[in-house]
Order: C-alpha cells, then sequence, then structure tokens
C-alpha cells in the first residue's frame, strides 16, 4: 500500500482558469507537448506531428447518459435522483441499460431527507413517445440508495427512458446546468457504448479531421470501454492516500483489442480511464498466468493489488496478453467484461502505455496522481507551465500528449 501525503498533490486553481464551456471548434482546443521534459505549444488539429508513427491510440468509445432526473413531489418539491450504475444482480451496464418494464439502480439523491420510504414519484413527459416513469426507494446503502424505476410504455428499455426523461450530467465543478449544446458537446465524436455519468474528456477533442490526419500517418486507432463512474469526482476525505477507497468501474474489452494491443509496438492511451483499462489489462493476465484455472470475478482488480500481491512481478506485457488471450479463448469468451479498481498513483510502474493524451485535472484527485505517476516530479513543472501560459483547465478545458 502506497504511504502518499495529498497535500503534496494539490496546486492553486483560479476560477477564471476552469473551462466553463468548450470552444466552438473540438480540435481548436490548445496541445501542451511534454516530451522528457521539453516542453511546446500547438492546438490538438495538429497533434498527428507529435505521435510518432506506428504508434497504436487506444480511445475510450463509453457513452454518456442522461443520468440526472428530476422529479417533482406531490407537495411541489424537487427531487433530484442521479442514475449511477444497475444494482449488483446485473452482469454489466450494457445487459441493464437493454432492461424494459422495471429496474433497480443504484442512485444518488438530492433532498433525500424530503423523500420518505413508502411514497412513489412520478414524472410525466410529453412528445413523440409520452413517458410515465415511476421510482421508489428499496433501502439505504453505504454511500447510495438503491431505487426501483418503473415505466411505461413497458417496451422501452431503460437506456431509452434515460434519454427521454432524463439530462445530461455536468461535473460538479462547473458550476452550470446542462445545456441544449452540452448534449453532442460532452460526448466523444466516437461515443458508443452506454453507461458512463462522466464523460472520457481527452477525447473531446477528437475530430474526423483529426483522424484522417492520424491515418495519413499510419497511426492506427483501437477502442475499449470504460464506464466512468461519479467515483471519478469523489474527493479524498484525509491527507492520507491509504484512507481512500477507489471507485469501482465496469470495463468492456474485446479479444479483437487485445489481439491488436498484443501486436502493438507503441500505445499511447487517450484518456486516464483508457490508461486505467490498458494496465488492468495486464493485471488480468498475470493473474492468469499465475493461475490458468481463475474465475471471472477473481480476475477483477482491487484497489491495492499491484502494490502488494504482485509487486515483484516483472512480466512483458506481451506475455500477460498473450495469458490473457488463451484464458479467454479456453472459456470461449468474445469480450472481458468485469470491474476494476485500480488505483495509479507516484510508485506505479507502467506496463501498457508509453504516452498519455488527458486533460488537467483537479486538484488531489486520483486523476492527477495518475499523471504524477507518470510524469514523476516534472508533473508540478508542467502543470505550472500550463497555468503560467493560460491553459483552459478540467473537462472543457485544453491538454496535453506526454511521452
Amino acid at each position: 500500500m502506497l504511504d502518499i501525503n495529498l497535500e503534496d498533490f494539490t496546486y492553486s486553481l483560479p476560477k477564471e482558469k476552469i473551462a466553463v464551456f468548450p470552444l466552438a471548434e473540438r480540435d481548436a482546443s490548445r496541445l501542451l507537448i511534454w516530451r522528457k521534459g521539453e516542453i511546446q505549444q500547438d492546438i490538438y488539429r495538429n497533434i498527428a506531428d507529435y505521435i510518432p508513427s506506428g504508434t497504436t491510440l487506444v480511445f475510450n468509445d463509453t457513452r454518456v447518459v442522461e443520468a440526472r432526473l428530476l422529479f417533482q413531489k406531490p407537495t411541489g418539491g424537487t427531487i433530484e435522483i442521479f442514475a449511477l450504475e444497475p444494482s449488483d444482480n446485473f452482469p454489466d451496464i450494457t445487459t441493464a441499460m437493454m432492461q424494459t418494464t422495471s429496474i433497480t439502480w443504484k442512485c444518488m439523491i438530492g433532498g433525500a431527507a424530503k423523500w420518505k420510504h413508502g411514497i412513489v414519484l412520478e414524472k410525466k413527459t410529453e412528445g413523440n413517445i409520452p413517458l410515465v416513469l415511476q421510482a421508489r426507494i428499496i433501502e439505504k446503502l453505504e454511500d447510495s440508495f438503491l431505487i426501483s424505476f418503473h415505466w411505461t410504455p413497458a417496451d422501452l428499455s431503460f437506456a431509452e427512458v434515460l434519454h427521454i426523461a432524463g439530462i445530461i450530467p455536468l461535473p460538479p465543478y462547473l458550476k452550470r446546468e446542462t445545456e441544449a449544446s452540452d448534449k453532442e458537446r460532452y460526448q466523444t465524436i466516437y461515443a458508443r457504448e452506454e453507461g458512463s455519468v462522466a464523460a472520457p474528456t481527452a477525447g473531446l477533442h477528437f475530430t474526423p479531421g483529426i483522424f484522417d490526419s492520424l491515418s495519413a500517418k499510419k497511426i492506427s486507432r483501437q477502442y475499449l470501454t470504460l464506464h466512468v463512474g461519479a467515483g471519478t469526482f469523489k474527493p479524498f476525505k484525509s491527507l492520507s492516500l491509504a484512507e481512500h477507497t477507489m471507485h469501482s468501474e465496469f470495463i468492456d474489452v474485446s479479444i479483437q483489442t487485445i489481439e491488436a494491443l498484443l501486436g502493438a509496438d507503441k500505445i499511447y492511451a487517450v484518456g486516464t480511464t483508457s490508461v486505467r483499462t490498458l494496465e488492468s489489462l495486464f493485471w488480468m493476465g498475470i493473474k492468469t498466468m499465475l493461475n490458468p484455472d481463475t474465475d471471472l470475478h477473481d480476475l477483477e482488480m482491487k484497489q491495492w493489488e499491484v502494490y502488494d500481491e504482485f509487486k515483484e512481478i516483472d512480466t512483458l506485457n506481451k506475455a500477460a496478453l498473450t495469458h490473457l488471450l488463451t484464458w479467454m479463448d479456453n472459456r470461449k469468451i468474445g469480450r472481458l467484461i468485469c470491474r476494476t479498481q485500480i488505483l495509479i498513483a507516484p510508485g506505479y510502474s507502467f506496463r501498457m502505455v508509453s504516452g498519455i493524451i488527458t486533460n488537467f485535472h483537479q486538484p488531489r484527485s486520483t486523476l492527477l496522481l495518475l499523471i504524477a505517476a507518470f510524469l514523476g516530479k516534472d508533473w508540478k513543472n508542467l502543470y505550472q507551465y500550463a497555468l503560467d501560459n493560460d491553459f483552459r483547465f478540467l473537462s472543457y478545458g485544453d491538454g496535453m500528449i506526454i511521452s
């Protein structure tokens, strides 16, 4: 377990440095290039110039769902339900999203004290598909509530229900309400698999034009899925990392993607969620190498495993991926769908990723710890440079490529 004081991973972020809205053009955002301590500036439109030919870029193709649901109480007050993830009786988010008629979901509730058990809230919408959605509390969980939803028309999937009745959730630090434009701009252009409550924001800058320039340089693209949970914004409750519980999230990676990664010469991850997924795949491969009979549940990555049980492991990524592919093939598994809770912080040794494309993150966040793990103490110089040169920070802000 890592002995890290989080006070060492903070910096002053003036509110005027936070990008509250995106730029008019996705690829016009500024790009900071950090390579072996040297810093340059450009814009995202030219990012292919800073990625070696033959590199494999890995993107997270998760799609943000309209997870905010506003209900009116019979007495007139508003209850906000924030749909986090399905209850534990579902194997993955995609399966849960396709459920019809009713479902149970883990949620946060704004105004929970005003919603008494037994009271059924109802929301009606008009339009092409009139919807009646009902919600009631099943039980209080450790850090959320289990909510039962029921709706008509009953043949609608829960994903469709959220599209009709919900609102795209923006990060709380933007301190504004969702606008119509956010429905498009808070999604990557390649978003496909529904299930996230926050966007993998490093990918927001990419456009068809950038993809064309990458292809022209023989830079290939692979896609995987990590459904981003609200734990991304979970604040630290103490100054000790050892007392923090990392959020657990679903990943979904096809066997074809893992085969492509096995053949890749150099891998750059677009976003910290892609980094966490790629590094998790390595350790899952190690688990299958150590125990070919391991089951899917034991394959899931726990928060501290890489620092405790596996800290002496020194295996090449290709060996780990080969074992993982064999494990999948023996079980006739075409997609690896499970959870990861991996926490990447200074002291971690990267096994899969040799470059990262990402935004500028909040002080004292797990995302910043991941970047500090990759850059070492240079993260402070990089962030100070970005502040001094008026880069825009956080989800809708500018970004960097580090290698």
